[in-house]
């Protein structure tokens, strides 16, 4: 059985774009995966506390010597880390917010960007322990931020989740990217025939 963690980070619910097309994804993705068990993450609905000086405090703690509060602490992070360890696929719905991504979606990372679980320090620097899955990355943009934009360089978006992703192991990404969804359905359209495409 394979498994399908899918996230969500949109706060917006039933006008956002990238929502539509992270559903339309678990659609045509479950349709050709037997025997597919899906985890869903809302973010956006329910995004997790902001990282603080007890949970940084847990994260450098051996589990054995943490304190009931301690333990308290890292008990989300844990779950989060779990749910994406077990995951062979992850969708990530990622609409753009100021250039770059929620800070839902970043508060996740902070949780499960962790030393010990899903990376660690060897001879060569740090090495990514979340190895061996595919992410497909969903986003929607008001304007237009493509390789070809003359904005292109604002976006941070894709680079910073390219970036993090790899660092945790998990190189093989693909982006489905609507752009310039303020002006119109183009773009979104674009995104449905590329996740068609992709999932044939």
């Amino acid at each position: 059985m394979s498994k399908l963690l899918v996230i969500n980070s949109s706060p917006a619910t039933d006008n956002s774009s990238t929502r539509k097309l992270v559903s339309r994804f678990v659609e045509r993705y479950s349709a050709t995966h037997d025997a597919l068990e899906l985890v869903n993450r809302d973010l956006g609905r329910n995004p997790p506390p902001h990282i603080d000086e007890v949970t940084i405090g847990a994260f450098y703690t051996p589990p054995e010597q943490r304190s009931e509060a301690l333990q308290q602490a890292v008990e989300l992070s844990d779950q989060l880390v779990d749910e994406l360890m077990a995951a062979d696929t992850l969708v990530i719905g990622s609409p753009m917010h100021n250039f770059s991504i929620t800070s839902g979606l970043k508060t996740w990372i902070d949780h499960v960007a962790r030393v010990g679980r899903t990376f660690q320090y060897g001879a060569n620097g740090p090495e990514g322990l979340a190895t061996g899955k595919k992410a497909y990355v969903i986003s929607a943009r008001g304007g237009n931020y493509g390789a070809q934009s003359p904005a292109a360089a604002m976006n941070h978006q894709d680079t910073y989740l390219k970036t993090v992703l790899g660092f945790i192991g998990i190189t093989d990404v693909e982006f489905i990217n609507a752009e310039g969804v303020a002006s119109g359905e183009q773009g979104v359209e674009a995104a449905a025939n590329q996740i068609d495409s992709v999932l044939v």
